[in-house]
């Protein structure tokens, strides 16, 4: 499968979406561009759970240790400096109305530098770095704020289609009062020239939607000597939502 088919199917699909004229919040779970969504997304119906404490109890937990400050700083988890750009991402989690989502557990992982992730089904011939494991976690302060310290996570190559390379993006893990309220999107970085050609960012049809996900530069987050800024801000529900994966 060739980018030139994969691209004029993301443009049929855009086009019958803007001639359709109903806005939708969510991305197809089946985008066809993006092959493996048909094989992955549920096909039958939702299971009722008839004791939903009960699944909350027996289910997994944040983890074995209290969230330290250690954890937001990628940077720091090991003897040495990680290769590559040191950047600063740091944004609010909001509701539907603007008000701050305090307390809220939000995790991130991502590829290095080099595009490699730290897992043994990635195969990529991209350097790891031994000083990078590329996970971290934090809470939210009273004003829904969160912060991370890490490097910007490069390009990689995946076997959607042939010549598939992945835009650069840290995914985000956002949890409520509980594990079931658990919702998973991704943060793009700006300007970035791949956009057109991946399917997954374009999996989300409404433009506006697509733009809440690309991370805005804010020189003034940005610490001299050391990294450069990133805002971006996490909306939960309502029209202005941050898209989020099914």
């Amino acid at each position: 499968m060739t980018q030139e088919r994969i691209s004029a199917e993301i443009a049929d699909l855009h086009e019958a979406y803007l001639k359709e004229g109903v806005e939708r919040h969510h991305a197809a779970r089946d985008f066809a561009p993006y092959r493996s969504s048909a094989l992955r997304h549920p096909h039958q119906p939702l299971v009722a759970v008839d004791d939903p404490e009960a699944a909350e109890l027996t289910g997994p937990v944040f983890g074995v240790t209290d969230v330290t400050a250690l954890d937001a700083d990628l940077t720091r988890q090991h003897q040495g400096q990680p290769l590559g750009e040191r950047i600063t991402v740091t944004g609010r989690v909001l509701d539907r109305a603007g008000r701050p989502v305090r307390g809220q557990l939000v995790e991130v992982w991502q590829a290095n530098a080099s595009g490699r992730y730290l897992h043994q089904r990635d195969d990529h011939p991209a350097p790891l770095d031994p000083n990078f494991t590329g996970v971290g976690r934090c809470l939210t302060d009273d004003e829904g704020r969160y912060a991370f310290t890490t490097v910007r996570p490069g390009a990689y190559p995946w076997r959607n289609h042939r010549n598939a390379w992945r835009p650069a993006h840290i995914h985000f893990s956002l949890f409520g009062t509980a594990f079931a309220q658990r919702l998973i999107t991704q943060m793009y970085f700006p300007g970035d020239p791949l956009f057109p050609y991946d399917p997954i960012f374009n999996s989300v049809l409404d433009e506006r939607a697509r733009q809440r996900m690309i991370a805005a530069y804010d020189h003034d987050l940005s610490v001299p000597e050391w990294s450069l800024g990133y805002r971006w801000d996490i909306v939960l529900d309502g029209p202005s939502a941050t898209w989020m994966e099914s």
